[in-house]
């Protein structure tokens, strides 16, 4: 119980001590803008870079969806080549054992 309590005191001062560390820096610089540079895009490149630039919401909508759709696609990919060239590993034996 003493463990649970020192972890839960030490993230509780973790957490009260953030704001604290955020008023340290300053705060007195220019507001940055981030947008994607678009001037030597063209094709889905430059669709990707506008919508980064126009919404940001709608990119990482995009990129949440994306990312594990393509991962299943490589995998699944990568399961055929696999197959083709003679790797099985549907039955494959425990070396360890």
């Amino acid at each position: 119980m003493r463990r649970i309590k020192t972890l839960f005191m030490s993230l509780l001062t973790f957490v009260l001590a953030i704001p604290g560390l955020a008023l340290a820096a300053g705060g007195g610089g220019a507001p940055v803008v981030i947008v994607a540079d678009t001037r030597k895009l063209d094709g889905i490149m430059a669709w990707w870079a506008n919508l980064y630039n126009e919404s940001h919401v709608q990119f990482t909508t995009l990129t949440i969806i994306l990312i594990p759709l393509v991962g299943v696609i490589f995998g699944v990919i990568a399961d055929i080549v696999m197959n083709w060239i003679g790797i099985d590993l549907k039955s494959r034996e425990l070396a360890e054992h």
